[in-house]
């Protein structure tokens, strides 16, 4: 559980995955293409949601498990904790443990290992290379704003150790090289939703950040919980979404997931905002009474990428809640 203090004020973004902050399905199924009446190359939009598709899958498979877990997903990293008893895992043969069905206590025990691994993974930082005389503790974006790597002390201040994070720890220089390509070729096949999206969250979390107000962002997605992180990480999400804050409600649903998240942030000046483009996370949303933002793919929209802004969710943020607050005051005038 989160809580807010006394006077610190927090705003809670949740967000959709598919076709809010990314574009897959849309791709695959011609969906985003047919929304801009033939001006599109559809074909070319499907061979690019195809290629997002393989490497997903294809590095959810050899990194992080999911052809031995897909059958166990779970809506969040953490769920299992309490059957971890913290055993060092660093000569662990995850091959030849036996986890499988049934899903009793030692089983349980064997996918809260493969939680921690998978989330030691997405948060993870190794040192690669020393920089002589390097200036800076914090590494520059490279390209496009995104985080590539933090510079660190070496301890005797002669030098600065680049460290890496994320897929680049996982991936080969090719792959990093083709991951690159896609992206910046959805991105612009897309007309920037891709870097649009990520800027908005980077609003969203960066405004106002001072001891007394606070801003998070949360994903809950209907898709499964691995394939999810690994999108997290290939696109570019990872160092605004923390794995924690991510949740799948595959099983358990929009609601569910909505609940777990109001009882983990706790105040009398939290306020929760929904994003995305379903019916599931709209009713999910009235059910709670907060603010939901319908993304449409139309060309024509607002409420897309390019265009939603952090600005736009603070002001559905004060419509709803200033409502809410005036109905409270007149209830004990």
């Amino acid at each position: 559980m989160l809580r807010a203090s006394m006077d610190q004020k927090m705003n809670v973004y949740i967000w959709d995955m598919d076709e809010t902050l990314i574009l897959l399905k849309s791709l695959l199924n011609g969906t985003y293409a047919g929304a801009f009446n033939g001006s599109k190359n559809l074909e070319n939009g499907v061979k690019i949601g195809k290629l997002w598709e393989n490497h997903i899958l294809q590095v959810c498979d050899k990194h992080f498990f999911y052809e031995q877990i897909e059958n166990f997903n779970q809506p969040y990293l953490d769920v299992l904790n309490q059957h971890d008893d913290g055993l060092d895992l660093s000569e662990y043969d995850f091959s030849q443990d036996g986890f499988g069905s049934p899903n009793d206590v030692l089983n349980k025990r064997k996918l809260a290992y493969r939680h921690r691994t998978i989330a030691d993974k997405y948060r993870k930082v190794v040192s690669t290379s020393v920089v002589e005389g390097a200036p800076w503790r914090m590494a520059k974006p490279l390209r496009h704003g995104v985080w590539r790597g933090t510079l660190l002390h070496d301890g005797d201040g002669d030098g600065m150790a680049l460290a890496s994070k994320g897929l680049y720890n996982i991936l080969s220089q090719d792959l990093i090289k083709l991951w690159d390509s896609l992206y910046d070729l959805t991105d612009t096949y897309t007309e920037k939703w891709l870097s649009s999206a990520r800027a908005c969250l980077e609003q969203c979390a960066g405004q106002k950040r001072d001891a007394k107000f606070e801003h998070v962002n949360v994903l809950v997605t209907s898709g499964p919980l691995v394939p999810s992180l690994v999108k997290c990480l290939f696109f570019r999400l990872d160092n605004i979404i923390t794995c924690d804050n991510v949740y799948s409600s595959l099983e358990v649903g929009k609601v569910q997931c909505f609940l777990w998240i109001k009882e983990r942030f706790v105040g009398a000046d939290v306020k929760f905002c929904a994003i995305g483009n379903g019916w599931e996370e709209c009713e999910a949303a009235e059910c709670m009474r907060w603010p939901f933002v319908q993304i449409d793919l139309q060309p024509t929209s607002i409420h897309r990428f390019p265009g939603l802004t952090s600005h736009d969710l603070t002001h559905y943020f004060s419509v709803v809640y200033d409502q809410d607050s005036e109905k409270s005051s007149s209830h004990h005038t």
